[in-house]
Parts: C-alpha cells; structure tokens; sequence
C-alpha cells in the first residue's frame, strides 16, 4: 500500500489482544529454538568511536540542529551517529509466534529493522546490538523453556515481545532484567519488569475516563464479541467504568457477522439508553459497525480504540465513521519521527520508505517503541559519561523523570500506579473523525490519563 499519510503512533494496544492478534505468517525463526543476529563489524569508512560516549556524538559534526516541536530529539540526533564499535550488547528477545490467533511476527519483525538501523546508527550508546531472539508457543512450557534459553546464552537483558506465560523466576534466578512490551495476565503487573505499556488494563481505564470526562456518560452500552479474550476485555473495562462512576450494559455477538448482524447489535446496544456505545471490535467488526451505524441513522456517539482508526478501516468508510472517537490515537502526522520508522522498516518489507504505512505494523510498533526507547536511554546514559549496562539502562527507564518513551512521549511513569508497579505508561492521546478532515485531535480532551480510573 502507498503511504497517504502517516497514521498516529501512540504507545497503546488494540483491545481484545487475546482474540483478536493475528500475524500474517511464521516469520522465519522456529519455535523453540534461539537464533543469535550478530551486530555487524566495524566499518572503515570515518573515525571509529573509542568510548560508548564518544560513540554518541555525531560522527560528521559538533552540533545538531534542534528537533522540530513534535520530532523526539533523538531522532534528530540517531542519523548523524556513526556504526558502534563498543562491547556488543547481548539482547534477548521472547515473542510468540505460529499459533492460532497469537501469531505475531511483526513484533520480532520490527525489532529487527530497528536492531539493524541502530547497528549502523550508535547502536546502544556506542555498543553494537546482537540479538538473540526465542519463540514461544503460548504454553508455560515453551516460555521457560525460552527463558533458560536466551539467559543461557549470556543476554544481559530479555525484551518480552508476546508472552502469556512469561518465566520471571529464570531471568531473576540469573539477575537479568525484563523490559515487556505489554502486560497480559495479572502475574504480569507485579512482576520484576517494567512494561511500556499497560496493556489492557490501561487502555480499558482511559476508556472509562473518556466515557466519564468528555461524554458525561451516566450510561454506556457495550459492543464486543463473546469469546474468551473480548470477555477478557469486558471484565477490564467494566472494571474501571465502576471505577468511573458508569453504569454499562454488554451486548456480545460473534466475532465474525454479516452486515444485517452487526445492524442487529447496534439497535439493541442503542435501545438500551445509553449516553454513549462503546465498541470493541477490531477488523472487520470495525467496518461492520461503522457501516450500520450510518445506515441505521443512530446518533449516539461511539467510543472505540486504534483497532478502528487504522488505514485499513478509516479509507474503506469514509465519513461513516462521522460520531466515532479513539482511544490511543492522535491526529495523524507525518513527523521526523514517522520518517525515521518508515526508512527502519522499509528494508525488510522490501518497498520504498514513501510506501511503508507506519499504521499498519500493528503490535509490532511496540516492539519498536521499546527497543528504541532502550536505545535512546543508552545515548542519555553515555552521553552523561555513564557506562551503558542492563542494569544502568533498567534503572534509568524506571526511575528517570522528565524523560519521554520514544518517540515523544507520553510520559515515562513507572511504578506511578503502586498497585501495578510494573506499568510506566498511563496517558493516551484521544482522536475523533472529523467527515472531510479525518482523524483531528480532541478538543476539549486531547489526552487522558488511566490512573484515575483504574479498578
């Protein structure tokens, strides 16, 4: 597909995780077993950086030009570093991949483009990245047997792409430090790892304070399908609106209906009384609902996630989807930062930077986001003379204050929610279609934070 446009990047999560994540293959590593990619030699061309903080400085000048109001300095500074020459940096990554309805390569898949730039780019505050990458299978047998794996081959930090079952007793057992891209089951949110998102609970939380601060909803009525991970997704969410103070009620169909269905479960969803629908479906549910709720005239607004705000969906409705707001999803730009992402992955889609749909990698920005939020800390730390270590890089990302994830934001807020001390990101940009505009940021609330309605 062509670029027309960058969509919003936001460190959040499509709902109903569980049901609803699908890859489009296998990828190219096997279950089970661990692969190593090897940070690249040294290049001839330019002096070589002696020092982790030398490697930080711009390989060609003194100065950099100062990054544009919505450009992550970083990435400003990431394209005038030369290739690393340091100790390599032995990262370890866990995802899940191959299995029905958990099939997502496109996280390993992004972090390799962003290993593969940063190589030849500072690397991790001068020392080059070596990858040693684990497969899951969606089954606690197969995530500790991933753990033994990569700590046995001496990585000094495990990112956790998608793991359901992820094994925190062998990573503590060895003393490496787990940074995850996302929460999914309880044990995950007092785990000893940070997360860069908060996965549903999050999500589910900043819903409930849309619903409740912009809507002024006494009422809202629940879209989803009924299966274990939207149910998953219900029971998070009617959480935090009792949090909120909102009354719901869930209508459920099946995860795949016919237009006449979907029609169907609009009318019963409005006739409920509510101030405002909430859906929850993601795919083709997305043009479903959006569809019959234009053909059926219903007026009630509907609240949903950046599953509905992609390319893939918005291009096909138009200005049906007219009365429809986004959690998690800004106006759509095409900033320094977009830039950066297109020219990271268009060399393993095998396309032009200009073609790359920086909306269309799904889960797998936030594999991205998290290896170069790693990677922009690693600068920060060199840059300031420390030495760039697992530990010094797990400390600065939980305790640093008035520094950003990557790329801008939101804010870095670990341990914020004390009930959750994994979690170190609570604020969600919030977007509504405006019909001939597209996707424009809220104006009366551009951004919502979870931490006051989470259950």
């Amino acid at each position: 597909m062509r670029h027309r446009g960058s969509r919003p990047i936001a460190i959040t999560v499509a709902l109903a995780v569980l049901a609803a994540c699908g890859g489009s293959g296998n990828g190219d590593t096997e279950q089970g077993a661990a692969t190593t990619t090897q940070a690249p030699a040294t290049t001839a061309s330019g002096p070589a950086p002696t020092s982790p903080a030398s490697s930080a400085a711009p390989s060609t000048d003194d100065s950099v030009a100062p990054a544009p109001a919505d450009t992550d300095p970083f990435t400003t500074v990431l394209a005038t570093l030369s290739a690393p020459s340091g100790e390599p940096f032995r990262l370890g990554l866990v995802n899940t991949e191959g299995v029905p309805g958990l099939d997502l390569p496109e996280i390993r898949t992004s972090i390799e483009a962003a290993v593969d730039y940063l190589n030849q780019h500072g690397g991790f505050g001068g020392r080059p990245v070596e990858l040693v990458t684990c497969i899951v299978a969606g089954s606690p047998e197969s995530s500790q047997a991933c753990a033994q794996e990569v700590v046995g081959k001496g990585v000094e930090l495990v990112v956790l792409g998608f793991d359901l079952f992820a094994h925190y007793p062998t990573y503590a057992a060895e003393g490496v430090q787990v940074v995850g891209a996302l929460p999914i089951l309880p044990p995950d949110y007092q785990a000893e790892a940070l997360f860069v998102t908060g996965g549903n609970l999050t999500v589910t939380a900043a819903m409930a304070g849309i619903a409740a601060q912009h809507f002024g909803a006494a009422k809202v009525a629940i879209l989803s399908a009924d299966d274990v991970g939207s149910n998953s997704t219900v029971a998070s969410l009617t959480a935090a609106l009792d949090a909120a103070g909102v009354a719901h009620v869930s209508v459920k169909g099946a995860i795949n209906e016919t237009d006449a269905g979907f029609q169907g479960l609009l009318r019963q969803a409005d006739s409920q009384g509510a101030d405002l629908l909430v859906s929850l479906y993601g795919g083709e549910g997305c043009l479903g609902t959006m569809r019959g709720r234009a053909t059926l005239g219903i007026d009630t607004p509907v609240l949903s996630t950046t599953a509905c705000a992609g390319a893939g969906v918005l291009d096909q409705v138009g200005d049906d989807a007219a009365g429809w707001t986004f959690a998690g999803v800004g106006e759509a730009t095409d900033s320094p930062n977009d830039q950066l992402i297109r020219t990271m992955l268009a060399p393993s889609l095998g396309i032009a930077p200009d073609e790359v749909d920086t909306g269309g990698i799904g889960l797998g920005i936030l594999g991205l986001i998290g290896v170069m939020s790693l990677a922009k800390f690693a600068h920060l730390i060199a840059e300031d003379g420390g030495e760039v270590t697992a530990a010094a890089l797990y400390a600065f990302m939980g305790e640093s204050q008035g520094v950003d994830f990557w790329p801008s934001g939101p804010p870095k807020a670990c341990g914020a929610a004390p009930a959750y001390p994994s979690i170190c990101s609570f604020e969600f940009p919030v977007a509504e279609y405006i019909p001939g505009e597209g996707l424009k940021e809220l104006a009366a609330l551009p951004s919502i934070s979870a931490l006051d309605y989470l259950p």
